[in-house]
């Protein structure tokens, strides 16, 4: 919002009291007379009452390509630039009314939820659910023996009230936010190497899912350049003859798009050194065209003219036969999106002219665009065209870049008092359906983007103007490219600073990585949470014995948490498939592994239990109660960490590719430490090498089966 501030008008020139004075542009109103001149940003909506002309820059608004020429009776758009000429003009709407205004509404009220903040509350209610009824379960049964035994008293509920806390706090998955948000770093960081600046981190999860990215064209798609193409030749012998006198009828230091373009396609710029412009009148939107009057050193003089074809074959009055050729022309350069200009020159002072020929301007597609496109495709991504700019010109460039050329036309889709945030359906259907939309307003952008959002589908958007800043803002991944003007860079959530859309094709594939890593991590998560309470819980209910202490809870949630954020480092393959989250999918299969785990673990305590209660000899050389649950300590923290080696990849987990060094070792390191703790018996009852090995060994034959049931379940695709 203080962006979008700065776009407008400080000052105004308006007339108050029969003359003109400075105002703050706050101090207008509807019905004020006030003057626009070169240079000025114009200060509210205006209708233009009077002056020759103005060449208004509007791009930033509209996305128009070129500056509009207006002329009386035409309206100029609040914060749009003027870039020629002077007019008066009536207030017709400040404030919020102004075209400027609904926008700056619009981005206000505009924003996505995250995608993975939804999954987290889901993935945290699941646990919390599960842990509390268990809990709940536990009490009820120790409460119950308790009161049987006659054993009920201050100190036994303290002892349950304690134990279940502690449960509980071990069923929330505390560091969940923290890998999500270390894993999104990191690849932002990714993603400032290649000349991505990350504003927002969940939008990078969000690429990993777009199944629509809507391109801005102008300047992100097109080099945002006019070039010449074809020549059509008239009476002139060769085409630099034509840009010629196109280019002395031009001003370079008017910054004006088509006097660049014509100037730039001289094949040698320094033939303008031998002329002298003796007069120059500029283009107005009445005349449209330009004049000038030049001489050579040998004293050879000319006019020349270029403008609109139209007006110079008036100027020229050919004969029916080529001016019935030129408009024919004009109509299938416009067919194709292609603009016209005519060229002509006088030799005798202007009493009569010759048409030299009619260039065709195009806004080229920027050299790695279609590399791009073709690049999104194949990652299952619909790349669609919004602009500012005719339809024509838009199913032009379409057609050279490979997209869909069903270009419809915004004001024949939206009706003028259609609420943007509540798109009828007969709408949407025909939203989702085009391949993009021309002649696009803010509220059009933002309403296509929203619609697309409603059915279900996960939207990224590019722009560079204010125009886009609503739509940046409300699409999941909204990206402003490099030259954005501030407001649409306040709004995106991703910000190129190097031009084009190449990077679009790198972001997607870190995207689906980081995805990767997380979706592992939460498998991997959920499944050992419900191991470590479901053994808890069946092994007071049925065996009347605690697995774990509370410390050894407390410890094995810090030795499987802190290595395992070294998991935003994982090596994973990218999917050439949208991903987002299937939170069923994703939970049935962490639960079927936890499922598996809990029958893993239940095994080896059961055992181990009917051993030691019956003095029978034990096959991990276990004594007593506090070793056997050192036993299962030991047991949970070597198969928690193998068990990601499972998670972190729907194949077998020795088949590429191998996890990273980083998180490789620091599973390592904390197994060697979890073993140092239970052979010298820190904060745990001491057992024996010989068991620490047996376990490692039981547990690497469980993670072959575990690893069965992983991919009986992708197989199964549910």
């Amino acid at each position: 919002m203080a962006a979008l501030k700065k776009g407008m008008a400080p000052q105004a020139n308006v007339l108050r009291d029969g003359k003109y004075q400075t105002i703050d542009a706050a101090q207008l109103v509807p019905g004020d007379i006030i003057k626009i001149r070169l240079g000025q940003i114009v200060p509210a909506d205006l209708r233009l009452i009077a002056g020759d002309y103005a060449s208004i820059d509007q791009s930033a608004l509209t996305g128009e390509s070129i500056a509009a020429n207006k002329k009386i009776g035409d309206e100029a758009y609040s914060g749009s630039v003027v870039k020629q000429g002077e007019m008066e003009a009536v207030v017709i709407a400040t404030g919020e009314d102004t075209f400027f205004g609904r926008t700056a509404k619009l981005v206000a009220g505009a924003g996505a939820k995250s995608h993975a903040q939804q999954a987290m509350f889901q993935i945290g209610d699941y646990l919390i659910v599960i842990a509390v009824i268990l809990a709940v379960i536990m009490v009820i049964f120790d409460v119950y023996n308790d009161i049987v035994a006659h054993s009920m008293n201050m100190t036994a509920a303290l002892n349950i009230l304690q134990f279940v806390l502690v449960l509980l706090v071990a069923s929330i998955p505390v560091a969940m936010p923290t890998v999500f948000s270390v894993t999104l770093a990191l690849g932002a960081l990714n993603l400032s190497k290649e000349k991505a600046i990350v504003s927002k981190l969940s939008s990078i999860e969000e690429m990993a899912g777009i199944d629509i990215l809507y391109s801005d064209k102008t300047g992100t798609l097109t080099k945002n350049q006019l070039t010449l193409g074809d020549t059509t030749l008239y009476h002139a012998k060769d085409e630099q003859e034509v840009v010629l006198a196109g280019a002395l009828a031009s001003k370079i230091e008017d910054n004006d798009a088509i006097d660049t373009a014509v100037i730039n396609a001289l094949t040698d710029k320094n033939v303008l050194k031998n002329w002298t412009i003796d007069k120059f009148i500029p283009f107005d939107p009445v005349s449209k065209r330009t004049e000038a009057q030049a001489h050579d050193k040998q004293g050879n003089q000319i006019r020349v003219s270029k403008g609109a074809p139209q007006v110079i074959v008036d100027l020229a009055k050919p004969s029916k036969e080529e001016s019935d050729a030129i408009f024919k022309l004009v109509d299938q350069l416009a067919s194709h999106g292609y603009r016209a200009l005519g060229v002509a020159q006088s030799n005798d002072d202007g009493n009569t002219w010759k048409i030299l020929g009619v260039f065709s301007m195009f806004d080229p597609p920027r050299d790695d665009s279609k590399e791009t496109i073709e690049a999104a495709k194949a990652k299952g991504v619909n790349v669609k065209m919004i602009t500012g700019d005719d339809t024509a010109i838009a199913i032009e460039t379409c057609r050279q870049l490979g997209l869909g050329t069903n270009i419809l036309n915004a004001a024949d889709v939206f009706p003028s008092d259609m609420d943007p945030d509540n798109v009828p359906d007969d709408i949407a259907d025909k939203i989702e359906a085009a391949d993009g939309f021309a002649r696009v307003f803010p509220e059009h952008k933002y309403a296509i983007v929203k619609a697309m959002q409603k059915r279900g589908h996960i939207v990224a958007m590019t722009g560079d103007g204010v125009n886009d800043a609503p739509a940046l803002k409300q699409a999941d991944c909204g990206t402003a490219v490099s030259g954005a003007t501030d407001a649409a860079r306040s709004a995106a959530a991703l910000i190129l600073t190097a031009p084009g859309l190449s990077v679009i094709k790198t972001a997607i594939d870190e995207a689906r990585r980081i995805f990767e890593r997380i979706t592992s991590y939460t498998i991997y998560r959920v499944a050992l949470t419900m191991t470590i309470m479901f053994l808890v819980v069946l092994s007071a209910i049925f065996l009347k014995f605690t697995p774990l202490t509370a410390i050894m809870i407390v410890i094995m949630s810090l030795l499987d948490d802190i290595p395992i954020m070294t998991i935003a480092y994982d090596n994973t393959s990218v999917s050439d498939k949208t991903i987002r989250w299937r939170m069923k999918r994703i939970l049935t299969t962490s639960s079927v592994l936890g499922v598996v785990a809990v029958i893993q673990s239940m095994i080896m305590l059961v055992y181990e239990f009917m051993a030691v209660r019956n003095g029978s000899g034990s096959i991990f050389g276990i004594t007593d109660k506090s070793q056997l649950q050192t036993l299962m300590f030991l047991q949970l923290v070597v198969a928690g960490h193998l068990l990601l080696f499972v998670t972190r990849q729907s194949k077998w987990f020795f088949q590429r590719p191998f996890p990273a060094s980083a998180l490789f070792w620091a599973i390592i390191a904390t197994q060697i430490l979890a073993a140092c703790m239970c052979f010298f018996g820190w904060l745990v009852p001491a057992i024996s090498l010989k068991t620490i090995l047996l376990i490692w060994v039981y547990n690497i034959i469980w993670m072959f089966i575990i690893n069965i049931v992983r991919l009986i379940l992708e197989r199964m695709n549910y």
